[in-house]
């Protein structure tokens, strides 16, 4: 599969809807429950929503709640949900079966892994992560160095565009490295295999958050020989607010690895209500809790859409159509001075794209207003998400050209599109 592609500068709105025409994903649109006349570029923060997840949900509700009641924990077999649906999602990141559970939110997975990845190097007082790595991965981060510190909190190393890099960073103190493999902000990719063999290199474990690439790219945990990840699937994958994160752990690591939080859905013996904790085997000893399994039906209806995409055409089409919007921004935007945030390399980056506004948040309020989704990160980045399941390549076309017409009427300076609410 190609990971470059081009885009004639003299493309059309007709010669994208002929695009569209021979899309081979486009018969995914119509399961998604998009309202007219939105064109929505932000599912790289939360996914639209599966046409069938209402009545998934419904019947999950009525059926196995309502009529089954306590009995759905055998007969519906919700026990076995978060390991199950695991093994749905493994082929979504390249796990093997039994290497992949669901957790409960991605702070919670990442400080369960975190933890584990510590307490396999000890002695070893250095966590490494990325300055610009969304902050619940740092905060988080915070609390395992002072929970492991034994009285000091362990160091940490941050590492930055502008230095110090990666290399700069790694000794043999460095227990575990923490990374985002698509920024948050800027779409920007890292080679998954290369950064695993660098850090491994030294003798410290791999931990990736796979937030912003699960359901956008393809990606083989155990072909680049990771130690450890997590993710969420409210984002490409489509669960739905609140939808469960997923923790994979490298079937190596099963049996020695010692995760924060050893709750009763974690013991060997669950059911035996024993005082002391035992780990069950494999990945089930991260699980924690009872699952939250009104919002695993809602992911369980979307990964029956998942389990009939090809990866590869996925990545294909997102790079087509970050590719159109990049060109569609650099010919139709330069007036303003809009920059592309995003690398311009197919390879290096995800399926989104971020652009650099003076007055951003004001400009992405107007454009919402006229149906066209995307979201504001501060100080001055505008969003745009591209799920390939659902965008289109007039989509494309017409977010840019209702862009361009808010930027030249100015409409943006209007007061009611600086006002800002709880979440941007």
């Amino acid at each position: 599969m190609s990971t470059e592609t081009s885009v004639t500068p003299s493309l059309d709105r007709a010669m994208c809807a002929e695009l569209d025409a021979a899309d081979p994903l486009a018969s995914f649109r119509d399961r998604f429950a998009l309202p007219e006349g939105v064109i929505y570029l932000d599912g790289n923060s939360l996914g639209a929503l599966p046409k069938d997840t209402a009545a998934h949900v419904q019947r999950v509700i009525t059926e196995e709640w309502g009529d089954g009641l306590i009995r759905s924990w055998n007969d519906a077999g919700w026990f076995a949900k978060p390991v199950a649906l695991g093994d749905r999602l493994a082929p979504l990141i390249g796990a093997a079966p039994g290497e992949v559970v669901l957790g409960d939110s991605t702070s919670a997975s990442l400080f369960q892994t975190a933890v584990a990845a510590v307490r396999l190097r000890p002695g070893r007082r250095v966590v490494v992560s990325e300055r610009g790595n969304f902050p619940t991965d740092l905060y988080m981060l915070e609390a395992v160095q002072e929970l492991l510190g034994g009285g000091e909190p362990l160091e940490r190393r941050l590492i930055h565009d502008d230095g110090p890099t990666l290399d700069d960073v790694l000794d043999d103190d460095v227990a575990v490295v923490v990374l985002t493999h698509v920024d948050y902000r800027t779409g920007r990719m890292r080679d998954l295999a290369e950064v695993t063999r660098q850090v491994q290199a030294v003798g410290a474990l791999m931990l990736w958050d796979l937030c912003h690439s699960v359901g956008a790219v393809p990606v083989d945990l155990n072909a680049a020989g990771a130690d450890f990840a997590i993710g969420c699937t409210y984002k490409y994958l489509n669960g739905g607010p609140g939808a469960p994160s997923f923790i994979w752990v490298a079937e190596r690591h099963h049996a020695a690895a010692r995760p924060a939080l050893t709750g009763w859905h974690g013991h060997a013996r669950p059911f035996d209500f024993e005082l002391g904790y035992a780990p069950a085997e494999g990945i089930t000893r991260f699980r924690v809790g009872t699952p939250q399994l009104l919002s695993v039906a809602a992911l369980e209806a979307s990964l029956d859409i998942w389990s009939e995409v090809d990866l590869d055409a996925i990545r294909e089409k997102s790079l087509r159509l970050t590719e159109l919007f990049i060109s569609l921004v650099d010919a139709r935007l330069a007036p303003w001075g809009i920059g592309v945030a995003s690398p311009r390399q197919s390879a290096r980056r995800g399926s989104q794209v971020a652009l650099r506004v003076d007055d951003g948040f004001a400009v992405m309020q107007a454009l919402i207003e006229r149906g066209v989704i995307g979201d504001f990160r501060a100080p001055d980045l505008m969003r745009f998400g591209f799920a390939p399941l659902y965008v289109s390549h007039t989509d494309v076309w017409d977010a840019v050209a209702n862009l361009e017409d808010i930027l030249s009427t100015e409409v943006w300076r209007e007061a009611r599109f600086a006002r800002r609410g709880a979440v941007t």
